[in-house]
């Protein structure tokens, strides 16, 4: 690439996933469907500019649920740049989030637990050294959540 075509490639895109307003709202959480994965806050897609490149359109799908505002700007910089290792250590932690909600809204649903019997019965069966661990009182607001969701949601 010419340093002038770096300079002047198509930056004027409309962000897809805050719809250019540097900030992903509840309703843009809801469009994407990523309730329960992501909360509000600056856009880390478009790094809350608005503005984004089809390069990144082509390389980063705009729902990605791991590329959050929350992670190191490094680690957002490899996600952005496709690194292998980092987008798998993602997606096990999408999966993990996957099958945390999956959890939660069977010991909900189908043993009609409450949120703390849930955050009890999971906690007892984590590993002391897993991967994604969850401190109980975080653990909890997120069961709430779940279960808010579910209520709110037509059978």
């Amino acid at each position: 690439m010419t340093f002038f075509n770096f300079l002047f490639k198509n930056t004027n895109l409309e962000c897809p996933r805050c719809l250019g307003k540097g900030f992903v709202d509840h309703e843009d959480i809801k469009r994407l469907n990523r309730q329960l994965k992501w909360a509000p806050g600056p856009c880390a897609y478009c790094d809350a500019s608005g503005k984004v490149t089809e390069e990144l359109l082509s390389k980063v799908a705009v729902d990605t649920s791991y590329l959050t505002i929350d992670l190191p700007e490094y680690e957002i910089e490899k996600i952005k740049n496709g690194d292998e290792e980092t987008i798998k250590k993602g997606k096990l932690q999408e999966l993990f989030i996957d099958n945390l909600i999956k959890y939660i809204e069977d010991q909900y649903l189908l043993n009609n637990m409450d949120a703390n019997s849930i955050a009890d019965l999971y906690l007892s069966t984590e590993e002391e050294n897993a991967v994604f661990s969850v401190e109980k009182e975080n653990l909890l607001q997120y069961i709430h959540k779940i279960i808010e969701l579910k209520k709110s949601q037509p059978e």
